[in-house]
Order: structure tokens, then sequence, then C-alpha cells
């Protein structure tokens, strides 16, 4: 009962110092600084300790040696209804200012940056109230199996964006909305005493510290606040704990990578080689091709050109034999021609005192072929006929006269 009733003053006294304060200046307490914060640390979700407690992400808070992380943990709600919703960094006249979270019935402006876990820039997809009971949605929330009976399972798109502050240099652009405005004018409620002590005791850590585990502290988050050791700790993704087993999975994904690249090696070269040898055997096909298409072109040209040479020393050969016979067999038709008037017994019938004429007829039997000549040189015996007679006469008589001897 006097829990409740300290509480009540604190949350009135609370009212009253935020009705004192301008709206624009409203939840800028703290520091101010001008080195930006280091982005967000990667971890996995603790489970859940216990039914009604919400998940507060995890965050980089400012100290006298820098900044320090702040391990995200489960939290009870100061009352039933109200959500948390994350400070954050933001830059305002020229340093980095940070914006305290607090509890709300609604979740407000964050300044856009991806916490994860339900929180991914804009409002809260982790779980909602439902008579007076939390609903937790498993595929953001890590509550164990069959641990709690109001659960729901809703997709949420995973952001890859880890900056931690809104504004100024590589910072987030994002803006409040209207409705985001309007929540943050709502009821709100501090920082529990739990959240405060949690805080605490990550600022005293060392190991904590940026410049110690340069954006890999080894207690990421927890699972009760404050505490710092245990089943419920878990360290970042990277972290000196996994680092071994990190390695070990590198030098596994370099010794697979290696093998792989020496088997692709190896067949690529043996595929070289084959269509190497494949191109080397089609060249020298089509060389051998080439040169007996070149051999069957030549031998046709010639046989060609033997032939083109034959036929013309053909005529010229036929040429060269035809006035030879001509000259030696035509002329001597009529040469026996011309001795056949010789031969004949006409100048024997006008003499009748020469009897020998008569026995001159194996010559007429002799040249009975070229009595059977053709008529067609008949003109020229007619034409010559006057002057064989004429000069028979003395040759045929000596002849005549000769025979008897």
């Amino acid at each position: 009962m006097k829990m409740r009733t300290l509480r009540s003053l604190r949350f009135l006294l609370l009212t009253l110092v935020i009705l004192a304060i301008p709206a624009t200046s409203f939840a800028q307490f703290g520091v101010s600084i001008r080195i930006a914060p280091p982005v967000l640390v990667v971890y996995a979700q603790p489970v859940c300790p216990q039914e009604g407690y919400l998940w507060t992400p995890g965050y980089w808070a400012y100290g006298d040696e820098g900044y320090y992380w702040v391990p995200g943990t489960w939290v009870e709600p100061p009352a039933v209804g109200l959500l948390w919703t994350p400070g954050y960094w933001g830059w305002n006249d020229g340093a980095y200012v940070w914006n305290e979270g607090y509890w709300g019935p609604e979740v407000g402006f964050y300044g856009g940056v991806n916490y994860g876990y339900g929180y991914g820039g804009v409002g809260y997809e982790g779980g909602y109230w439902r008579n007076n009971q939390f609903s937790y949605n498993t595929y953001v929330n890590n509550v164990g199996e069959g641990r709690f009976h109001n659960t729901y399972r809703k997709a949420v798109v995973n952001r890859t964006n880890y900056v931690s502050y809104n504004g100024g240099s590589g910072g987030i652009t994002a803006r409040p909305s209207a409705a985001q405005e309007s929540a943050a004018h709502a009821r709100h409620e501090a920082p529990t005493a739990a959240q405060s002590s949690h805080r605490n005791a990550a600022s005293q850590n060392h190991e904590l510290l940026a410049s110690v585990n340069h954006g890999r502290p080894p207690i990421a988050a927890t699972s009760k606040p404050g505490e710092f050791s245990g089943k419920g700790v878990v360290a970042a993704r990277g972290a000196a704990t996994e680092t071994k087993a990190n390695e070990n999975r590198a030098a596994a994904t370099r010794a697979t990578e290696t093998k792989a690249n020496e088997n692709r090696a190896a067949a690529t070269r043996a595929t070289e080689t084959k269509t190497n040898e494949n191109r080397a055997a089609a060249t020298r096909a089509t060389e051998n091709n080439a040169n007996a298409n070149r051999a069957a072109e030549n031998k046709a040209a010639a046989t060609r050109t033997n032939e083109n040479k034959a036929a013309e020393n053909k005529p010229s050969r036929t040429r060269a034999t035809t006035p030879e016979h001509a000259t030696s067999a035509r002329p001597a038709q009529p040469a026996a021609r011309s001795e056949a008037p010789r031969s004949e017994a006409k100048p024997v019938r006008a003499s009748p005192s020469a009897q020998p004429a008569r026995q001159a007829a194996p010559p007429r039997t002799q040249s009975a072929p070229r009595a059977a000549a053709p008529q067609r040189q008949a003109a020229p015996r007619q034409a010559a006929a006057p002057k064989p007679q004429q000069q028979a006469r003395p040759s045929e008589a000596k002849p005549e006269q000769k025979e008897p001897r």
C-alpha cells in the first residue's frame, strides 16, 4: 500500500513538471555532445522471465568515460495498459541530445531508430494489452515454449538499419507524425526504479564502455534489470565469447570456398582443354576438307584444260589429214578416167586394119571399176575428150604395135 502511494506521488510530481516545461523542449533531458553514438548492438533476445513483463531495448548512454551500452531487458511496467517508448539521440543546435524514454498508453516517436524486437522505427509490433493482460507476438518476442497463454504470431518486416540517432551527419531523417505528436502530449510516466538502477549498473561496468568493447559488449541483454550474470545474460553477436566460434566457422567457410574454387578451376581447365581439342579437330577437319576441295577443283580444272586442248587439237588433225586424202584419191580418178579414152578401141573402130585393138579388152576389164564410178565427173570427161583423142592416136598406135611383141 505504501509503495502504491509513493508511486502515485511520483507520478503526480512528474505530471506537474511536464506541464511546466514547454512542448518544444519536452523529453530533451540529459547531456548533449558533438560525437555521434555508435551503431546499435546486435544480439539475441533472452527469454521473458514472467508473464506481464515488457521488453525495453538496449541503447547507448553517455557518461564520464564516454558512451556505454545499457543492455536490453524485460521490465515490469508501472501500470497495466502502459507501453514503453524508447529514448533516442537527436541532433539539435549543433549537438546530439538524449531524449528520454517514457511509459504511456500509446507508443510515441523514438527517432525512427530500429531497435528491433517489435521496435522497428515506428510504433510497437511486439504485442498489445487486452483485458488487463498483455498478448505477446511470438514472431518478435522470445517467451519460451508453451509458458505463456496470451500469445499470437504476426510477421514483422525486419530492417537492417542500425543507426542509433536521428538527424545530423548520417543520422535517420524520420520526423514525428501527427499521431506521434499527439502521443507525446498524452499521459506519461518516467522510467521505473528498476530501469534507473539497471542503467546505473551499466554505467559502472567497464566492459560496457564503447571504447573497451568497440561496439560488441559482452552483456548485450538480460532477462531482468540489473542481472548482469547468469543464464539470462546474452552477449552481443560477434563479442569475445563468440569470436572463437566465428573464427572456426570462417576457417571452415574459407576451406570450403577454396575447395570449391579449386574444383571450379579444374572443371574450367578441363572444359577449356576439351574445347580447344574440339576446336583443333574442327580446324583440321576444315583444312582437310578445304585441301580436298582445292585438289578436286585443281584436278577438275586440269581435266577440263586437257579436254579443251584435245578438242582444239582434233579439228587441226582433221584438217591436216583431209587434204591428203583429197589430193591422193580424187586426182587419181581423173587420171584413171583420162587414161580411159586412151584404152578404148574407138580409134580401132575408125581403122579396120588395126587388128590388135581387139586385144585391148583387158584394159577395159581393168577399167571396169572406173566405168562403174559415179557419173558426177562426166562433165570433165566431155570437156577433155577432144584433147585425149588427138593426142592418143600417136601414142596408142605405138602400144598396139608393141603388144604383139
